[in-house]
C-alpha cells in the first residue's frame, strides 16, 4: 500500500491483470503510467506519479502559412487584417444568423398563442394597487374620527344640519379618497370592457386607456360636484350647500374603501364579473340613495317638496350619470380594433 504523501518511484516492470506481460518500457501516455500504480491509489498520487514521468515543455507554434487551398488558387488571405477587402470575408455562410448572435433569430417551429394581458402579471398595477391600499389605511387612521362624526351627524335629525369643522388636511385627505374611487371605477370599467367590449385596442399600452379612463370619471366627478355646487348657491343657502358638498364628498369616499376589496377579487382572484357588476351596480345604488335622502333632508325637508327633490336628484344625479356611461361606451368604441 501506498502511503498519502508518498510519490511511486519509477517502476520498470509491472504484471498485467489477465496476461504475464512485462512491461520494461519507458511510459510514453499517462495511462500507461496509471496503469502502474496499485488501485486503491489516490488522486494526488496519480498526479504525483504522472509528474514523475513527464516534465511539462513549452509549446512551439507553427509560424509556417495555411498552404491548405484549393490547387490553382492563390494562397488564401488571413481574415485578421485590418485592410483585407470586405468580400475576402464573405463565405456561404455570411448572412446565416446563427453565425450571428447580434442579429434577431427566427425561431423554428409553430409560434404559440400570446399571453393576454392580466392585472396581476402587471408589475405597474400591482404597485398601484398597493399604493392604493397604503393611502387608503394611512388616510383612514388620520381621519378615522372626522369619518366616524360625519357618519354620526349623517343619520341623525337634530345633528344633520350643523357643519362638522373641517380642517385643510382633512379636506385634501377626502379629494384623495375621490381620486382613489375614480381609479377603481377604472379598473372595473377596464375588466367590464375587456370581459364583453373588445380586449385590443389602437394603443399598445394599457395604461393609456386606463390613464383616459381615470380622467374622464375624475373629470365627471368634479364636474358633478361644481355643478351641485353652482345650482346650491342660486337656489338655496351657503350653509346649506356647505353641509351637501360635504355629505357628498363623505359619500365618495366611502364609495373607494368598498370598492377596493371588489378590484382586488377581480385582479388576483378570478372573480366572477357578472356578480362584479352586480356588487359594483349595489354599491352605486346605495350612494345615490344616500345622496337623495342628504338632498332631501338639507333643501327640502321643512318645505315638504318631495317632488322637487326627485326633480333635483333627476337633473344632477342620474343625467350625469347617464352621460358619463355613454362617454365611456363612446370613448371605448373610438378606440378598440375591430377585428
Amino acid at each position: 500500500m501506498l502511503n498519502n504523501d508518498s510519490i511511486p518511484t519509477p517502476i520498470t516492470t509491472a504484471v498485467t491483470r489477465d496476461t504475464a506481460i512485462i512491461h520494461s518500457a519507458k511510459p510514453q501516455t499517462p495511462y500507461q503510467v496509471l496503469r502502474l500504480l496499485p488501485k486503491d491509489a489516490t488522486p494526488a498520487q496519480q498526479d504525483s506519479a504522472i509528474q514523475e514521468w513527464f516534465e511539462p515543455k513549452e509549446i512551439h507554434y507553427s509560424s509556417r502559412p495555411d498552404t491548405l487551398h484549393l490547387p490553382g488558387q492563390e494562397i488564401p488571405r488571413d481574415l485578421k487584417e485590418v485592410n483585407l477587402p470586405h468580400y475576402y470575408r464573405e463565405n456561404f455562410f455570411s448572412n446565416n444568423t446563427m453565425y450571428h448572435p447580434e442579429l434577431n433569430i427566427e425561431r423554428i417551429g409553430v409560434s404559440g398563442a400570446p399571453i393576454p394581458y392580466t392585472i396581476q402579471n402587471d408589475s405597474f398595477a400591482t404597485g398601484m394597487l398597493i399604493l392604493c391600499f397604503l393611502l387608503i389605511t394611512f388616510t383612514l387612521s388620520r381621519i378615522s374620527d372626522f369619518i366616524i362624526r360625519q357618519a354620526k351627524h349623517f343619520f341623525s335629525p337634530t345633528k344633520s344640519k350643523q357643519i362638522l369643522d373641517e380642517t385643510g388636511s382633512e379636506i385634501k385627505f377626502q379629494f384623495l379618497f375621490v381620486g382613489i374611487t375614480c381609479l377603481l371605477y377604472a379598473l372595473l370599467y377596464y375588466f367590464y370592457t375587456n370581459h364583453f367590449v373588445a380586449n385590443t385596442f389602437v394603443f399598445s399600452s394599457e395604461y393609456i386607456l386606463l390613464f383616459i379612463y381615470g380622467i374622464t370619471i375624475f373629470a365627471s366627478m368634479i364636474g358633478r360636484m361644481g355643478l351641485y355646487w353652482i345650482v346650491n348657491s342660486v337656489f338655496f343657502t351657503k350653509r346649506n350647500n356647505l353641509q351637501f358638498q360635504g355629505a357628498l364628498l363623505l359619500i365618495t369616499s366611502l364609495e373607494g374603501v368598498v370598492l377596493f376589496p371588489l378590484v382586488l377579487l377581480l385582479a388576483y382572484f378570478q372573480f366572477s364579473v357578472q356578480n362584479a357588476i352586480f356588487y359594483t351596480a349595489t354599491i352605486v345604488f346605495l350612494a345615490k340613495i344616500l345622496t337623495f335622502y342628504k338632498s332631501y333632508t338639507i333643501f327640502f325637508s321643512q318645505k315638504g317638496g318631495f317632488l322637487q327633490n326627485i326633480l333635483y336628484f333627476c337633473a344632477l344625479e342620474m343625467i350625469p350619470l347617464i352621460s358619463l356611461w355613454s362617454g365611456l361606451l363612446v370613448i371605448t368604441e373610438n378606440l378598440k380594433i375591430n377585428i
